[in-house]
């Protein structure tokens, strides 16, 4: 094992205040040989934040799927297996066919979506990305297997102090909090249950080409709602709360 690698393994438990990972994302992605890695937690069966990444196109990647609702960490997510593609220009169009586009838009090549898991239980997913085609070699793909276990083992001594990792302290800073209050407000609105309120949320945002987050945000400044109406209703000033 490398001494980078050891070091990031040795931090990654060492979350403190809002995160729920410490170490260092970047130095993550120059041991295994990428050009970025982003982890993302579920709960209740589906993936709801983003808690780690290097900034850029790896958190952004990470914000499309959310918002398409598909993509390989969702797959890795849901069947707990690795996704690899190391070549995105090769890949089947018809697999993610609203995922490809938008990935090759952010420069991405390839990807590697590794799920977190523990018995039969999925936490969420890591995912590396690159900006050119290129699969990883024998040791980059061991020392993600290794990263992966650690990011579990992680995230399962701070369940400890988390019951739920939609369920953040009140300090903590969760990347997409507004989307959680916003399917919230919808689910009331539409008088409609929160998995679905969520893809009421996920529909307009792709509809109107706007950010998942944007919208969200939108939505708990009561600009937007949508009550009798799943397309969404923007309020004027005077309408609203």
């Amino acid at each position: 094992m490398s001494a980078p690698l050891a070091r990031l393994l040795q931090d990654l438990p060492a979350g403190e205040g809002s995160g729920l990972l410490g170490g260092d994302p970047a130095l993550c992605a120059r041991v295994l040989g990428v050009d970025g890695v982003a982890v993302s937690v579920g709960a209740e069966g589906a993936l709801t934040e983003l808690v780690w990444s290097t900034p850029g196109r790896s958190a952004e990647l990470e914000d499309v799927q959310c918002t398409l609702g598909e993509g390989p960490l969702f797959d890795t997510y849901r069947h707990r297996t690795l996704i690899a593609v190391p070549d995105l220009g090769q890949a089947d169009p018809q697999r993610w066919p609203a995922f490809w586009p938008e990935a090759q838009q952010l420069g991405i090549r390839a990807l590697f979506c590794f799920p977190l898991q523990l018995g039969a239980v999925c936490l969420g997913t890591f995912t590396a990305q690159r900006t050119i085609p290129d699969p990883l070699t024998s040791g980059q793909l061991n020392d993600a297997f290794i990263v992966a276990d650690a990011v579990t083992a992680a995230l399962i001594r701070d369940s400890g102090r988390r019951s739920d990792f939609a369920q953040a302290e009140p300090h903590t800073a969760l990347h997409r909090a507004a989307v959680h209050q916003a399917t919230g407000m919808i689910s009331v609105q539409a008088d409609v249950p929160l998995p679905e309120a969520l893809a009421i949320l996920r529909a307009h945002a792709y509809r109107t080409g706007t950010p998942l987050l944007t919208a969200a945000e939108e939505v708990v400044a009561r600009r937007l709602h949508f009550r009798d109406n799943p397309g969404g209703t923007t309020l004027s000033s005077k309408d609203r709360d």
